[in-house]
Parts: structure tokens; sequence; C-alpha cells
């Protein structure tokens, strides 16, 4: 299978909104400790953009791996991947690092991911922007798609934004969400979504939940 070979965009050059994030040193950047201080940095920086003042736990990363749907040849999709918790789960899950692609707006971060997990395919840029991320080289390939974007602190147009840009790339496919909410993040029928909680771990901090939400239209 051929590798999705990301697009040039101007957000590949461009940090997100913030004070910039100093890169450690290579060496400390690939340890765990590194990561958690990029990911601490970048939460001072932005609250809102992080969601989360600490990776997730590898409880909730198995919970999300366990959730994946993949066939033989599908690509897995990881939208905010951060520093890779959820990424590293879903390699120790069983996927394949040459079957997943993450997409992650910081640029400080996109350099840890591609430090840290080498064959991942990382792309850094907007979420929103996805059909010209990838171009039309990954209609059909996508297999599932892992949000980490903190959706519910998003106005509802910024929801649909991005769940159009999902749906664009992945038709049908819906994504896996998780978060920290005890209700549903999402107005799934206001969005055309149906919604499921897949798993919930207290083993997180906060305690976190996976959702699925798929298109009504694929019941």
């Amino acid at each position: 299978m051929q590798p999705i070979r990301a697009r040039a965009t101007s957000a590949d050059h461009t940090a997100a909104s913030g004070p910039s994030t100093a890169l450690p040193h290579s060496s400390h950047a690939s340890t765990a400790a590194g990561r958690a201080w990029v990911f601490f940095k970048r939460w001072l920086a932005n609250p809102l953009q992080m969601g989360s003042i600490v990776p997730s736990s590898d409880a909730l990363g198995s919970l999300v791996a366990a959730a994946v749907h993949r066939g033989p040849d599908g690509m897995v999709l990881e939208l905010g991947a951060g520093t890779g918790a959820i990424t590293a789960a879903m390699i120790r899950g069983g996927v394949g690092p040459e079957r997943l692609i993450v997409v992650e707006i910081v640029p400080e971060m996109a350099e840890v991911l591609r430090r840290t997990y080498p064959g991942v395919t990382v792309i850094c840029g907007d979420a929103w922007s996805l059909p010209q991320l990838l171009g039309l080289q990954a209609l059909g390939r996508i297999g599932s798609v892992v949000c980490g974007i903190p959706m519910v602190l998003l106005p509802l147009e910024r929801q649909q934004g991005l769940i159009d840009a999902i749906e664009a790339v992945a038709p049908g496919r819906g994504f896996l969400h998780y978060s920290y909410c005890v209700t549903s993040p999402l107005s799934a029928h206001k969005l055309g979504l149906q919604g499921k909680r897949e798993a919930w771990t207290p083993a997180n901090f906060p305690p976190a939940s996976v959702w699925r939400y798929t298109p009504q239209a694929a019941r």
C-alpha cells in the first residue's frame, strides 16, 4: 500500500495561536517526561486548545485502541495527537505505524511525534482543512478516525465544520472521540449524528469516556 503524502500548506510552517513552546533536546523530547513537559507548557500557553492539563493515560489509550475499527488495509487517522499518548496506545494495540496518519496543529508537538514514532505519517496542520491536507489520495483509505480535539469547548458551527472535514476524507465512517464530559460532549442530533458511549475509565485524570459518532444516514 502506497503511503499517503501530505500536501504542503501554510499550516506546516505557522504556529497555532499563543506563545511558542521551546522544543526540548531531541533525546529529552523522546522520553515520557520530556513529552509531558512539552504538553504542559502548551497547556499553559493555550488551555482551551489542549482540553486537559496532562496527556491521556495508558488506560484511556487502551480503550481507544480497542474501539478502533480497521480493515486489513485501512488507515487510521488521528486528529489532535498532542505528544502521542493515544498514538502509542494504538501502535501497542496492533496498528502498524505505516497505517497511522496523525494531524497536529502545534509545530513543536508535531516534531516530537516525528521523532518519537518513526514510520507514522505526521502532518502539521489544521484538522478543519483535512481535504487539503490529505488530498484525494486519502479517499477510500481511511478506516477509522480518532479525534482528540476538545470539541465540547467549540461553538456548534466549529464542531460542524470539523465533522464535515472528517466526512470529506472518510465518508460514512464517523469518528471516535474521547472526552472528560459525564454526558455526550456533542449534541449529536443537531449535528446529524448518532452517538454511543463505547467505554469509560476512572483511571484517567480526569475520568474519561470514549464515544463513537456516526452519520445518522449511516444507520
